[in-house]
């Protein structure tokens, strides 16, 4: 594994660990946060597979296309 594929899935796990542990907090859980840092490790997760997987050029452009400014 790369040092920044290592990295980003040591963060995602941080979210993940985050967000249990608030689901389970044994008074007045936040869930909030868990649904926060759920979607968090999904984020960070998703960015793992995109960044380590090779693209052909056409790929960039349908990812571009499909970005946070195009919603």
């Amino acid at each position: 594994m790369k040092p920044e594929t290592a990295e980003w899935v040591e963060k995602a796990e941080g979210d993940f660990r985050t967000a249990r542990r608030e689901l389970f907090a044994p008074d007045s859980p936040n869930y909030d946060a868990v649904c926060f840092h759920t979607q968090q490790c999904a984020e960070k997760y998703f960015k793992i597979m995109l960044v380590g997987r090779p693209r052909r050029g056409h790929e960039h452009q349908a990812i571009r296309r499909t970005g946070p400014d195009r919603m």
